[in-house]
C-alpha cells in the first residue's frame, strides 16, 4: 500500500465521494477487468492502472479504511492503521493463475463477498465468491410468450451481457418448456470461458384457449335447443372458423373432438376438445317465454328423478 502522497481514490474508480458499497464493488469489478494484465498484456501503463484500482478498491471496500481516509486524508495510514497487508502497488500477479483467481482473493480478503445476483449483463456469475468456490457461468431468463405466440412460433431479440441475441421459439412450446442457447450465458473474465443461457417459456392465459398436457380445450357456447336438438354450428378453432354437428341430447360434460385441429406437436397437430356449455340469453322475447312455459308443461322427465334421495347423508 502506498503511504506516500494523497490519491483522490474515489476518482481512481470514478465514484462520487458517497458512493455506497455497492457502487465502490461493481466499480472495481468494471475497471478491474478493462486494466487486468491478462487482458493487456506487455502493456505497464495498464498494469499501473490496475494497482492503483485495486489500492483504491482496498480503502474504500474497507469501513474502517474509508473512515480513517476521509477524516485524514494522505495521512490516513498513519492515524491508528492495525497492520496493513493489503495488496495495492505491492500485488504480486505471479500468485494467480488468471482473473478469477484474483477477483475471489481480493473480495474474499478485503470483505466484498461473491457478484451475486445472476441475471444477464453482470459478467459475473451467480456463486462467483471465495477462493475455491464453484463457478457456474450458466445463466437463466424467463419469457413470457402469449398464446398465439407458442402456438405458431416466434423470434424475440434478448439483451445478454451487452449482446443483442436473437432467439427462434418453436412452434408448440408450452409453459414449462426450456430452451438452451449454448454459449450465451455469464462470461468468465480473463479467460473467455462463458456458460449457456437456459431459457424458461411460460405462457400467458388466454381468453378461450387452454391447453391441458397434448390437447388444446376450450369450452362451446350452445343454446337449449342446440342442446336438445342437435345440429350444425359454426365454431371457432386455432386455423380460422368450422361446422361440427352436434349431436342431439348432447349433454353438458362430453366433448366433440376436432382431430387434427389442436396443438402443434412434433408429429403433426393434435386433437381439438370442444366442451359444450348452456348459454342462456340475458333476456327473453316474449314468445321464446311462451314456449318454454309450453315446454315446461309438456316435459315428460323430471331432471332431478333419484337425485334428491341419493343426495341424503
Amino acid at each position: 500500500m502506498s503511504t506516500n502522497g494523497y490519491r483522490d481514490y474515489f476518482k481512481v474508480l470514478e465514484l462520487n465521494r458517497g458512493a455506497d458499497a455497492d457502487a465502490v464493488k461493481q466499480s472495481f469489478r468494471r475497471l478491474a477487468r478493462q486494466h487486468h494484465p491478462d487482458v493487456n498484456p506487455g502493456d505497464k501503463a495498464a498494469e499501473a492502472r490496475f494497482k492503483e484500482i485495486s489500492e483504491a478498491y482496498e480503502v474504500l471496500s474497507d469501513p474502517e479504511k474509508r473512515r480513517r481516509y476521509e477524516q485524514f486524508g494522505q495521512y490516513w495510514n498513519q492515524m491508528g492503521a492495525p497492520g496493513g497487508g493489503g495488496m495495492g502497488a505491492d500485488v504480486d500477479f505471479g500468485r494467480y493463475g488468471n482473473f478469477d483467481e484474483f477477483i475471489n482473493d481480493l473480495l474474499g480478503r478485503f470483505g466484498g463477498g461473491g457478484a451475486g445476483g445472476g441475471g444477464f449483463g453482470s459478467g459475473f456469475p451467480a456463486g462467483f465468491g471465495g477462493r475455491g468456490a464453484p463457478v457456474n457461468l450458466d445463466a437463466e431468463a424467463t419469457i413470457n410468450l402469449s398464446l398465439s405466440e407458442a402456438f405458431r412460433g416466434c423470434e424475440r431479440t434478448l439483451s445478454v451481457n451487452e449482446e443483442r441475441v436473437q432467439v427462434r421459439i418453436p412452434a408448440g412450446v408450452r409453459s414449462g418448456s426450456r430452451l438452451r442457447l449454448k454459449g450465451k450465458g455469464n462470461l468468465q473474465p480473463g479467460t473467455g470461458r462463458r456458460g449457456d443461457l437456459y431459457l424458461n417459456l411460460q405462457l400467458q392465459p388466454h381468453p378461450v384457449w387452454r391447453l391441458d398436457g397434448d390437447q388444446l380445450r376450450a369450452d362451446l357456447p350452445l343454446s337449449l335447443d342446440e342442446l336438445a336438438l342437435g345440429g350444425e354450428v359454426i365454431v371457432a378453432t386455432p386455423d380460422g372458423e368450422a361446422t361440427v354437428q352436434v349431436p342431439a341430447g348432447m349433454s353438458v360434460g362430453r366433448s366433440l373432438r376436432l382431430k387434427g385441429k389442436g396443438w402443434p406437436l412434433k408429429e403433426g397437430r393434435g386433437d381439438l376438445l370442444l366442451s359444450p356449455v348452456l348459454r342462456m340469453p340475458e333476456s327473453l322475447s316474449e314468445r321464446e317465454q311462451e314456449l318454454l312455459a309450453q315446454l315446461r308443461q309438456a316435459r315428460s322427465a323430471d331432471p332431478r328423478a333419484g337425485w334428491i334421495s341419493s343426495a341424503l347423508l
